[in-house]
């Protein structure tokens, strides 16, 4: 099946914001749609409110709830309208491998949505979109961004990695989960997760040992909401480093000393920052193009996303 993600209808040009207009992103419009299928929604528009509308916003009540009101009359409150169709709507959405969602906004916001009190005062940037709020408390694991985050390089390259991750484990998943494809799925991923986080690394191995002490409903989704977890964790230059040694080592038996020293050149350069990380990937790559290894071949370490996207420095 082909990676299905979910989006604010906005960011995909549709005018549906409150003004008339649209947030149309370039990145998922132009790099990023070729290998998704999108799934568009606007829950504003969903439950009733047209377009253009008046602007609503998020309202923390004096006993501390927070409602999703219209800015110049607050007793428009669309706050019940909002959880009726979340509870009506996100059982559908299971199957999506991510959602990307309009920042700032009082319904799809993912963080440092404007908040206000019932004086009209303004709380800082500390809410969350509602519709947003609802999807990831249903779906912990889901990896959700921001269209503005998506501008930093090494938020995007994040959630790139996590979508196509998760799409992989729920192919997985649909093809009938056993411990067995649970230990194959972990084999391909350990190099990718040990750049994200040698520490989730370690703790996602004991999990997979110990497979057979969980109820398989539950194993399946507490390894993907770990798995989730780690690979959100920013990688750094030693991590990296750590990994392409790791990877080096399989050929040790195969390289000349020359080849050996300069392959090590190239890791110790990238370390300090000398190179980017793909100066020593690719050295590794041809050498696994000249001396077969299908372990180290599977691992999506090597490509964890579609190398069109070009994401990678």
């Amino acid at each position: 099946m082909q990676l299905t993600i979910g989006i604010s209808a906005c960011l995909l040009g549709q005018k549906v914001r409150y003004d008339g207009g649209h947030k149309a992103s370039e990145f998922c419009l132009s790099r990023l749609q070729p290998f998704v299928r999108y799934h568009a929604v606007c829950p504003e528009n969903a439950i009733g409110l047209g377009t253009p509308r008046p602007p609503i916003r998020l309202l923390k009540k004096d006993h501390g709830d927070i409602h999703l009101v219209q800015v110049k009359d607050a007793s428009q409150d669309h706050t019940q309208a909002m959880l009726d169709y979340t509870a009506q709507v996100l059982p559908t959405m299971e199957q999506l491998s991510g959602f990307v969602v309009c920042a700032k906004s009082p319904s799809c916001g993912m963080e440092r949505v404007r908040l206000f009190n019932e004086q009209g005062h303004q709380l800082g940037k500390a809410g969350v979109g509602l519709f947003t709020r609802e999807l990831m408390h249903k779906y912990p694991w889901l990896p959700v961004e921001e269209d503005g985050r998506l501008h930093d390089a090494e938020l995007r390259e994040s959630f790139i990695t996590r979508i196509f991750a998760c799409h992989d484990y729920q192919q997985l998943c649909r093809d009938g989960f056993s411990v067995g494809g649970l230990v194959a799925f972990h084999s391909r991923y350990k190099f990718l997760v040990m750049a994200h986080s040698p520490t989730a690394y370690r703790q996602l191995g004991r999990l997979v040992a110990q497979a057979k002490l969980f109820d398989a409903k539950e194993l399946q989704q507490r390894y993907l909401l770990e798995l989730m977890q780690a690979l959100k964790q920013p990688c750094s230059r030693k991590t990296h480093a750590n990994v392409l040694q790791h990877l080096q080592g399989f050929f040790k038996k195969h390289l000349t000393a020359k080849e050996r020293q300069e392959l090590s050149s190239l890791i110790d350069r990238f370390r300090l920052g000398h190179l980017p990380l793909m100066a020593p990937l690719t050295l590794l790559q041809h050498h696994l193009s000249r001396f077969e290894h299908p372990y180290l071949a599977a691992q999506t370490y090597l490509q964890p996303y579609p190398e069109a996207l070009g994401l990678r420095g």
